[in-house]
C-alpha cells in the first residue's frame, strides 16, 4: 500500500481534533487520539520541511543558472 498523501494525513488530523473537541470520547480514547494526532503532526511537519528544502534547492539552482537575455530569434 502506498504512503498516504499530505492531504490525507491532514484530513485525518482534522477529524481527530474534531472528535476531541466534541468531547464524546472516553479518557482512554482521548489519549489514544492525542497520541495519533502527535504522530500525524510530526509527519506533516516533516513533509513541509522537506518541501521547503526542495523549493529552496530549486530556487538556488535557478538563481545560479545563467539566463539568456537575448530576445528569441525570428
Amino acid at each position: 500500500m502506498s504512503e498516504p498523501t499530505f492531504e490525507e494525513l491532514q484530513r485525518e488530523l482534522d477529524e481527530l481534533v474534531a472528535r476531541l473537541e466534541r468531547g464524546e470520547v472516553t479518557l482512554d480514547e482521548a489519549l489514544t487520539l492525542f497520541e495519533r494526532g502527535e504522530e500525524l503532526h510530526r509527519s506533516l511537519v516533516e513533509r513541509l520541511d522537506r518541501a521547503e528544502l526542495t523549493v529552496d534547492e530549486l530556487r538556488s539552482t535557478d538563481a545560479s543558472t545563467p539566463r539568456d537575455t537575448a530576445p528569441p530569434a525570428g
